[in-house]
């Protein structure tokens, strides 16, 4: 059991994936308790190298001990999305946050139209990022604004698409696998990606697959890891 703390407190660099509904400190939070409650140990540091939205599943890097010092080198290199959007309604939140808010036409969409559109995204792109996101606006996050009704003005930040590619058609909704830079927002992509089409869209479902070299195939689960410390 002693060897099996020490790896943990020297540092570890663990992938999991994250369940849908959970936030990313859930995640954090539930594999600190793991571990504390594994090993008898009262204090342990373990932080998470880019947030998830609760909406999303998929690969999460967990550091743990001294390997949290590493979490900046985790955080930088490109991700890649496996994103289902819906077309013909929007939402404020750009996803299944929040009810629709208005509703568009889709007879126009076809499979070709959205092939000649999604390379038109690809490269460097101005991005406006959500109201409902972490982003912080006069020291306060801009969700906590939107979910008052609040108007605040966000800026548009710099983020680059390496590769787009449709996998699924089937209107009303579509699959698409975005590599992108880091900062990127696939809910602002939703929204843009409707306007480019002269239509609605929101993200309807979003898996994170792969963060640099790092695959979502390699990950634990939450079930697989409990089992892994059982038998240190």
């Amino acid at each position: 059991m002693d060897s099996g703390k020490n790896i943990f407190e020297e540092g570890q660099v663990l992938l999991f994936d994250k369940p849908l509904y959970w936030t990313s400190f859930d995640l954090v939070n539930k594999v600190r308790i793991m571990i504390r409650s594994r090993f008898k140990i009262k204090k342990i540091k373990v932080g998470h190298a880019g947030t998830l939205d609760p909406l999303a599943s998929g690969l999460m890097i967990i550091c743990t001990g001294r390997a949290t010092k590493r979490i900046s080198e985790f955080s930088d290199p490109d991700k890649e999305y496996i994103a289902t959007f819906h077309f013909g309604e929007t939402t404020p939140s750009f996803d299944l946050e929040t009810e629709t808010n208005g509703s568009y036409q889709t007879d126009h969409i076809t499979e070709e139209l959205v092939r000649e559109v999604l390379i038109g995204f690809l490269g460097e792109q101005k991005q406006l990022p959500p109201m409902h996101s972490a982003k912080f606006i006069e020291g306060k996050r801009a969700y906590d604004y939107a979910r008052k009704g609040e108007s605040r003005e966000l800026k548009p930040v710099i983020v680059v698409f390496r590769e787009i590619e449709l996998l699924s058609f089937g209107m009303p909704e579509i699959i698409i696998r975005i590599v992108c830079s880091k900062g990127t927002y696939i809910r602002s992509f939703a929204r843009d990606l409707g306007v480019a089409l002269k239509s609605g869209c929101y993200l309807s479902a979003l898996e994170r697959s792969s963060i640099g070299d790092f695959h979502l195939k390699n990950a634990w689960n939450i079930e697989k890891f409990e089992k892994y410390l059982e038998q240190l």
